[in-house]
């Protein structure tokens, strides 16, 4: 078989590592990829925004399957210029794609289908959501409807702040189109847990469970990001919550868009709070989480390709998802600067540490190949994923595998997972 896999981050090189891991294939593209990726995959200089010259590309090249990695791409529609053009592709059609793709969309569907969730209201009038605000109780959360790279959500403490939030995000259109309409929802505390899953329109199949660092800084300080690190699995995800979830969450998600007309095929990441009322989704994603298919997919027993025809085909019942007993900790390096100003194109020397280590991973997010050297090439640069018996032991693992690598400005928080150390 030829692959071809749609991105060019840490998540496309996850995806990309499992699948080279598949008998079935003989052959990896990625479009556009990047210097990790460029190892096992050849790369191809299209964007994930060029529907027709990426289907021209699979056309050309005879590829059996496109996986389409970012969420951009998929709210675009590019599912539908593959099928449209009798290619194989996964990743859900345009009209399912919407549950990421509006939160306001996705919010409307929970509360008509009765899947837990917080207490919302959707505006696309600031002086509305002004108004509303002004006897609403604090603190409260203020978020972009539309796409804005996992950065649209803002926590706000006081009325004023949630005010100013409104402002940036419906006057500034800090994220640009993503804030038109905006959806503020009650503030809910406890533990968030992400849940990927395998979905073929009908049928469900969550993987095991992780647990993302949003904030730049230790101790969950700073800027929000799209992610400085995760663990797999949850301690806190506990047989009774998972049990909860499929029967409150998952499969009723999938009725739901079916009962929609919007049959789901692909990945539906589901962002779950572990509040004292229950578990409660946060966000929906249509495709596999970054970082989390860093830690997820090295643990997953299956042979990807598999699982992924299976979800094509309908037929995902039939297959029996499995998971090493063991776990997973992802450290991302970064840029120091990021999620704000950072510098690029420094060399990045230690990689060649990683080459056949079967419990280290390093999965390039932000790099390029340029005359034979690995530079760094955006904000979050790599994941450097340890696999071991315990959280514990990947996390030391993991820090111990981020010393063999160094490129100036090279930035970490330094406490990713702990948090399960302190639970234990």
């Amino acid at each position: 078989m030829k692959v071809l896999i749609v991105g060019g981050g840490g998540r496309e090189h996850a995806i990309a590592v499992s699948v080279n891991k598949s008998d079935k294939v003989d052959k990896i593209y990625c479009a556009p990829g990047n210097g990790g990726i460029a190892e096992i995959a050849e790369c191809v200089d299209i964007g994930v925004m060029e529907f027709d010259k990426l289907a021209d590309f699979a056309e050309e090249n005879k590829i059996d399957l496109t996986i389409i990695g970012p969420d951009d791409p998929l709210a675009g529609g590019i599912v539908d210029v593959f099928e449209e053009r009798g290619l194989r592709v996964f990743g859900p059609r345009k009209t399912a794609a919407i549950i990421e793709g509006s939160k306001a969309f996705s919010k409307n569907l929970m509360k008509k289908y009765n899947i837990p969730t917080a207490a919302y209201e959707t505006f696309n009038n600031p002086d509305d959501a002004i108004r509303y605000l002004e006897s609403a109780p604090m603190p409260i959360v203020v978020k972009a409807s539309g796409l804005a790279l996992g950065k649209g959500v803002l926590i706000c403490q006081t009325c004023e702040e949630a005010k100013d939030a409104v402002r940036s995000l419906m006057i500034a259109k800090q994220f640009g189109d993503a804030g038109n309409e905006i959806v503020i929802e009650e503030f809910l505390t406890g533990r968030e847990v992400s849940v990927l899953c395998y979905c073929d329109g009908t049928h469900i199949k969550p993987m095991t469970s992780a647990q993302d660092h949003k904030r730049a800084k230790d101790g969950d300080q700073g800027l929000n990001t799209g992610g400085m690190g995760t663990f797999s699995p949850s301690p806190f995800y506990t047989d009774d919550v998972k049990k909860f979830c499929e029967e409150n969450v998952y499969q009723p998600t999938m009725l739901a868009m079916k009962a929609e007309g919007r049959d789901f095929v692909g990945i539906l990441f589901v962002g779950l709070i572990l509040t004292e009322d229950g578990p409660k989704v946060l966000e929906y994603n249509a495709r596999f989480g970054d970082p989390e298919a860093q830690v997820v997919l090295p643990r997953m027993k299956n042979d990807i390709i598999e699982v992924i025809e299976a979800c094509i085909d309908g037929r995902l019942d039939e297959v029996d998802l499995q998971f090493e007993d063991n776990a997973a900790v992802c450290v991302v390096l970064a840029s120091a600067g990021y999620p704000e100003h950072y510098e690029k194109g420094k060399e990045i020397v230690g990689l060649e540490a990683f080459k056949d280590n079967t419990d280290f991973y390093v999965f390039h997010a932000g790099t390029k190949l340029e005359d034979g050297k690995i530079l760094t090439n955006g904000g979050r640069v790599l994941g450097v994923t340890a696999v071991g018996p315990t959280i514990n032991i990947a996390r030391r693992g993991a820090y111990r595998a981020t010393e063999w690598i160094s490129f100036e400005n090279k930035y970490m928080r330094t406490d990713i997972g702990k948090s399960v150390e302190e639970h234990h």
